[in-house]
């Protein structure tokens, strides 16, 4: 400890200060018994006080000279150290617990840093001091994790945003950032979160989900992800569409994995999330507006800028404003093999969004106008949905035919059908071809690649016949 530390001494302070950081459970604990209470109170005050008088004795020079593990521990050890000087009647365990929880308030993101740890966390929600939710497999749990205060809640957010020189304040109370690891990060605090400042993090694994795994899954069929694959390389421009957490943008970075690495590849994202393992990779992200309101740089900029750079494929990992008709410009002169998502619940309705996104770029088309882009710039549409067991499933892989009056038509290739719940709540379904041949696959064969000639046979479930809309 004689590193790191100048000076020591016995002072007690008091204040606000970190919380401790309860292992996650899958359930709601039972309000504890008063003595529990009492003790746990005891072990966030010791806790408290250790990380304050570390705060202020450590000497900062020589922590610097100190690097992963090895700072940790040390930090661990200098708070063992100090919890021995104020006789606190806990266990061995107890006692490595709080130095460990020291050392992630110090060193880390504190009651966060368990649940961070955790692979099998897809997605962190702090909604308060005592609220902290967690979901695994598609479903919620609430967490024995805590924050001392409000106060604690705010020291973390600033942890984050600060070192990506993002602010958050009452004149700009929302912040979008994101972890080293990738982890996507967004934080609102009062005067709009109304209870408490409130903090969601959503996890990509370090190592991106492959084609095989979601087959193992269930959220593709061999027989899809064939059919996918051949797609890609033949250049189809392709729109992921689903909802908040339906897994988008997993299988755009599969569906990016697909793409030859002999190609130049321009990603726009607000923030970044894909993680494209190709050599040639150009990765753009926006930009918000300074404590002045300037230097914003918005999705439909890049896009833009984009065209300039000699893109083979232009990937945009969301489309939510005026960047669609860009994009479909895009699409349409010269940069085929083009991928996004959007978010909506059915292709239909995919296709009223990426309008209504046109419409808001105020180029004042008519309607038909656009739908004539729309329809000649996408071509295929994969729907993915979050089910109610949690779930992720590929639920329509739906072609883009062309125009019919007014309305742009569609035809399902493959189609989720489900045929019910098992005693466990599972879904109970099959992802299968409705029979239908797409108009596309001419253009498989002119790039060389041919398909198994039964791989869009109908193969019917309970009667289902193909659907054509």
């Amino acid at each position: 400890m004689s590193w790191l530390v100048q000076r020591s001494n016995s002072s007690k302070e008091n204040g606000p200060g970190a919380a401790t950081a309860e292992p996650v459970s899958h359930k709601r604990m039972e309000p504890p018994v008063e003595s529990s209470q009492s003790v746990s109170d005891a072990f966030a005050e010791a806790k408290y006080r250790i990380h304050e008088r570390l705060l202020k004795e450590m000497d900062l020079d020589k922590v610097q000279q100190k690097q992963g593990p090895e700072l940790r521990k040390a930090v661990e050890d200098a708070a063992a150290m100090m919890l021995t000087s104020l006789e606190m009647p806990i266990s061995r365990s107890e006692r490595q617990r709080l130095a460990r929880e020291v050392a992630d308030e110090i060193l880390g993101l504190g009651p966060l840093e368990p649940l961070l740890a955790d692979p099998t966390i897809t997605e962190i929600m702090v909604n308060g001091p005592r609220e902290v939710y967690v979901e695994r497999n598609g479903l919620l749990y609430l967490t024995d994790a805590v924050f001392r205060d409000e106060a604690h809640i705010m020291r973390i957010i600033d942890r984050i945003v600060s070192p990506l020189g993002r602010r958050i304040d009452e004149s700009s109370p929302m912040v979008d950032a994101r972890l080293p690891d990738g982890s996507r990060v967004n934080a609102v605090i009062p005067p709009l979160a109304v209870d408490s400042p409130t903090v969601t993090i959503r996890r990509f694994s370090k190592d991106p989900l492959t084609v095989e795994k979601l087959i193992e899954f269930g959220t593709l069929t061999p027989e899809l992800a064939t059919f996918l694959k051949a797609c890609v390389e033949a250049r189809i421009n392709m729109v992921v569409a689903g909802g908040t957490g339906s897994g988008k943008t997993t299988l755009l970075n599969i569906l990016s994995g697909f793409i030859p690495a002999r190609e130049r590849i321009v990603t726009i994202e607000d923030p970044c999330e894909l993680q494209l393992r190709q050599p040639h990779v150009v990765r753009l992200e926006t930009r918000p507006a300074n404590i002045e309101g300037k230097g914003e740089v918005t999705q439909r900029q890049l896009v833009k800028n984009a065209l300039r750079m000699r893109p083979d494929r232009i990937i945009v990992g969301e489309v939510r404003t005026g960047e669609a008709f860009d994009m479909l410009q895009a699409m349409n002169t010269g940069h085929d093999g083009s991928l996004t998502t959007a978010h909506a619940n059915t292709p239909r309705d995919a296709l009223s969004r990426i309008e209504n996104m046109v419409l808001m770029a105020n180029l004042e088309l008519p309607v038909r106008a656009i739908r004539e882009q729309i329809a000649s710039a996408i071509n295929m549409i994969v729907q993915v949905a979050r089910l109610r067991d949690g779930s992720r499933r590929v639920t329509h892989v739906t072609e883009v035919v062309g125009m019919e009056g007014e309305m742009i038509t569609l035809q399902d290739i493959f189609l989720f059908r489900q045929q019910g719940v098992n005693q466990q709540g599972r879904v109970i379904g099959a992802l299968m071809p409705t029979g239908l041949r797409p108009r596309c696959i001419d253009r498989f064969e002119q790039e060389g690649i041919f398909l198994p000639p039964d791989l869009f046979a109908m193969r019917p479930l309970n009667g289902h016949a193909a659907m054509r809309r």
